[in-house]
C-alpha cells in the first residue's frame, strides 16, 4: 500500500473500531438494564407505586443507586443489586434509562 493512503486507512480502522464499540456498548447498556425490569417496569417504564427510571437524568440514577450501594439510603433490596455493578455498568445503565422517553 502506497504511503499516502496508510494514514486514511488508520482513520477508517479506528472510526470504525469504536463505531463498533459504541454499538456494542448500546446493547451491553440495554442487556444490563433489562434486569431492572422486574421492579422498574419494561425500558424503566414502571407500573404502580415503583418509582419510573425513563427519561430521569443519569446523574440522577447514578447518584440514586450510589447512595444504595454505599448504604447511605436504605432499601429492601436495591442496596444488594446495587453492589452487583461496578461504575462503568452503572454509567451505562443510567444512560440508557435517561434516552428513554419519559413515563406519563
Amino acid at each position: 500500500m502506497p504511503d499516502v493512503f496508510r494514514p486514511a486507512a488508520a482513520l477508517v480502522l479506528l472510526f470504525g473500531a469504536s463505531g463498533l464499540a459504541l454499538a456494542q456498548d448500546a446493547h451491553l447498556a440495554r442487556n444490563l438494564a433489562a434486569t431492572c425490569a422486574n421492579c422498574h417496569g419494561t425500558n424503566g417504564h414502571a407500573k404502580g407505586k415503583m418509582k419510573s427510571l425513563a427519561g430521569m437524568p443519569a446523574d440522577k440514577i447514578t447518584a440514586y443507586v450510589a447512595d444504595y450501594k454505599s448504604g447511605a439510603q436504605s432499601a429492601t433490596v436495591m442496596h444488594q443489586i446495587a453492589k452487583g455493578y461496578s461504575d462503568e455498568q452503572m454509567k451505562l445503565i443510567a444512560g440508557f434509562f435517561a434516552a428513554q422517553p419519559a413515563s406519563k
